[in-house]
Formats: structure tokens, sequence, C-alpha cells
């Protein structure tokens, strides 16, 4: 029955599932339930018995290949969505933003922890925008007495903000584009 069958069966197998190892396995199993069969009641004729079991093992195989496909798809389709997501969280990420709280956050500790009239001065002259001639009328000091705290607030802040300087300038460079 094995060579009498096999060549056939495993033509028509494999011309629907395009797989000759899945197609191999299908005309086997099949033979041998035949077989099985054929021990228990006579099977005559045997070959529209034997490409009934066929035609029902490569539809359960094609059934559950596309099964795989469509679970393979979603898959595919989640990991595509998920890596959209990235792309697009990347792209409009601001690093102005990301770092700017941290980046106050050291501003703030390096203000509060410089002598007070340095503080006061490097607050004029930065975030009130006052001219150096401006401060030293204020306060009463030489505008060379305004340079040197200035100095001295930028220095302080320099190092406070060495791990920031080159995303700082970075910053500031691109702040204007």
């Amino acid at each position: 029955m094995y060579s009498c069958y096999y060549h056939k069966s495993f033509v028509y197998v494999k011309s629907y599932v395009h797989d000759e190892m899945a197609a191999e396995d299908i005309v086997t199993d099949s033979l041998i339930q035949v077989w099985e069969e054929m021990k228990k009641r006579v099977v005559d004729p045997v070959a529209p018995f034997l490409f009934t079991i066929l035609k029902n093992r490569s539809i359960d195989y094609l059934r559950r290949e596309k099964l795989k496909q469509k679970t393979h798809d979603n898959v595919r389709e989640i990991l595509a969505r998920e890596m959209d997501i990235r792309l697009l969280s990347l792209e409009v990420s601001d690093p102005k933003i990301i770092f700017s709280d941290e980046i106050n956050e050291i501003l703030e500790k390096t203000l509060v922890s410089l002598p007070e009239k340095t503080r006061k001065i490097f607050i004029m002259s930065r975030l009130s925008g006052k001219t150096y001639k401006e401060i030293a009328e204020e306060l009463n000091i030489s505008i060379k007495g305004v340079e040197y705290h200035i100095t001295n607030a930028l220095k302080t802040l320099r190092l406070s903000l060495k791990d920031y300087l080159a995303l700082f300038l970075w910053l500031l460079v691109n702040h204007n584009h």
C-alpha cells in the first residue's frame, strides 16, 4: 500500500501545504491511519478513504499555520506599534525640558551657597538684566567690584554644572534653531 499511494499522496498534499517536510509527515501519518483502520475493518476502495484523510489533515495543518501566521502578524504589529511609540517619544522629547529641572535645582543650590553679596550681584546682572554700572551705583561699589563678584559666581556655577556644561552649551546653541 505504501509504495502504491505514497508518491501520489505526497504530490497531492504538497500542492496545498507547500512544505515538503509537512507533506511527508501528513502522508506518513495518513497512511498509518489507513493501515490501522484496515486492521479493524475492510476499507475498499482505499484511495477515496486515504484522500479524505489526506485532505482533512492538510486542512488541519493549514489552519494551524494560518493561526501561527496570524499570531506572528499580531506580535509583529504590536512590536511595530511599540517601536513607533518609542520613535515618536524620542522625536518629540526636548532635552531642554528633560534636563531643565535638574539644572535649575543645581543652579538654585549653587546660588544659595554663594556669599550673599555675590548672589545678589549675580541675580541683578543675569536675572534682572541690570548693567554692571547700574549694579555698582545701586550697591555703592566699583564696577571692578561687580566684575569680581560675577566672576566668582560664574566660577562656582561652572564647577557645579561641570557635568552639564556640554549639554548646557548645546542647549544654548540649539535654542535659537
